[in-house]
């Protein structure tokens, strides 16, 4: 089983920076993709980024590229997501997802991970 769980969310001014991890507390991340997604109040759930398993292959939405960066760190199950030049319009709940088939499509898209967190609120104040 799978337990995929971030952390590292909270306030902060715009243009400040966080960091959020993504760790399975019960299942290697090692040999899967991994995707960031948010989701805003009454919006749809946006993908931001991606990595591939082994790392070299790094997918950014416009919204986020030259801002955001994702590393993953395979010896300690870890997958960070390094959040720069916040602005208000990046608050939202974060999640990590994993795609455990091998399948991925659209490397952005929701329907292409089958195993999600529960988030964690990234908050910008203007």
């Amino acid at each position: 089983h799978s337990q995929l769980v971030e952390s590292g969310g909270g306030l902060v001014n715009a243009g400040g920076s966080l960091t959020l991890s993504c760790t399975d507390r019960k299942d290697s991340l090692n040999y899967d993709d991994v995707g960031w997604f948010r989701q805003a109040p009454g919006k749809e759930r946006e993908g931001i980024s991606y990595i591939s398993e082994d790392g070299e292959k790094k997918i950014y939405a416009d919204s986020v590229k030259a801002r955001f960066t994702i590393s993953r760190n395979n010896n300690w199950n870890m997958v960070y997501l390094h959040l720069n030049d916040l602005e208000p319009q990046d608050t939202a709940v974060y999640f990590c997802a994993r795609n455990r088939d091998g399948t991925i499509i659209n490397p952005l898209s929701p329907s292409d991970y089958d195993t999600w967190g529960l988030g964690t609120q990234v908050t910008v104040s203007s």
